[in-house]
């Protein structure tokens, strides 16, 4: 890892070891907050607005602003932006915004955008109105074909999500999402101290890159699925959401009602599914 890379820092620490405390270093996983705007209007008359603040990583930053802007409804096709770009000094290597230019034929819905329409769990309100408000934003039908799998690559998933997380292997401190194809191949993987914003990150690749749909591919998240990872994965048209954790209730919820497979607990060569179980189909490890 470069030593400019800003996505860890070096920290003088205490530590105790064999009985001795002594002075060393360490370094920890970067969290430094990121403003996301939006401009749009005419182009004689373009306008600027503040859409949100989050707390993230270093690195990445356009496509978390897109895969945000995304996951939020605000945007739904990669034509209806001008420009993306990093933008505002924290100091002469640092930015701290970032400006998505949408075409001047894209009007976002400012009143949604006030409401902040999407209840996650961190606001802890959460419930059937915010199930409900997703069915107006979701942008794609869901996949025409059962998604299948072998067990025996399912299982593997997480050690090459965890061999390819390299911020991890300095910090041991950071979440990643990966994205991967029925075949198991890990196409995107990114990282973040942030769940959300590490999926947000995987997503707007996928949305730059003109992949959407996501049909034909499994998001795999560290940690537990929340209400609003499960939200962000339906967005995309991820047939598939699994995770090293457990999910929430909402979280399953929220899957049943959208035909999602769920899958928790993916570690250690098991693992849970709590939602759509009958739209799996799963090859076990001895062929059957």
């Amino acid at each position: 890892m470069s030593k400019k890379d800003r996505r860890t820092q070096s920290v003088s620490i205490g530590r105790f070891k064999a009985g001795k405390l002594q002075q060393a270093s360490d370094r920890l996983v970067t969290e430094e907050p990121l403003e996301i705007q939006i401009r749009f209007g005419k182009l004689n008359a373009r306008q600027r607005k503040s859409i949100a603040i989050t707390m993230r990583t270093p690195g990445d930053d356009e496509v978390l602003a897109l895969g945000f802007l995304f996951t939020e409804g605000i945007i739904r096709h990669p034509e209806e932006i001008l420009d993306v770009r990093s933008a505002g000094q924290l100091s002469a290597q640092e930015s701290n915004y970032v400006i998505v230019d949408l075409h001047p034929n894209i009007q976002p819905d400012l009143e949604r955008l006030n409401r902040h329409f999407y209840t996650t769990s961190s606001c802890g309100v959460c419930g059937k109105t915010s199930i409900e408000s997703l069915q107006t934003v979701i942008h794609y039908d869901r996949s025409p074909t059962l998604p299948h799998i072998s067990a025996e690559k399912l299982i593997q998933f997480p050690d090459i999500l965890r061999q390819a997380q390299e911020v991890f292997g300095h910090t041991g401190g950071i979440h990643a999402a990966g994205l991967f194809d029925f075949e198991g191949n890990l196409l995107i993987i990114k990282e973040d101290v942030g769940r959300h914003n590490a999926l947000d990150k995987v997503i707007g690749t996928a949305f730059r890159q003109k992949l959407l749909p996501l049909h034909q591919h499994i998001i795999l998240v560290s940690g537990r699925t929340s209400f609003e990872l499960v939200q962000k994965t339906l967005m995309a048209g991820v047939p598939i959401l699994a995770a090293v954790g457990s999910p929430s209730s909402l979280a399953v919820k929220l899957a049943d009602e959208y035909d999602m497979i769920l899958i928790g607990f993916l570690r250690d060569s098991r693992f849970n599914i709590y939602s759509g179980i009958e739209k799996l189909n799963i090859t076990s490890l001895n062929g059957s």
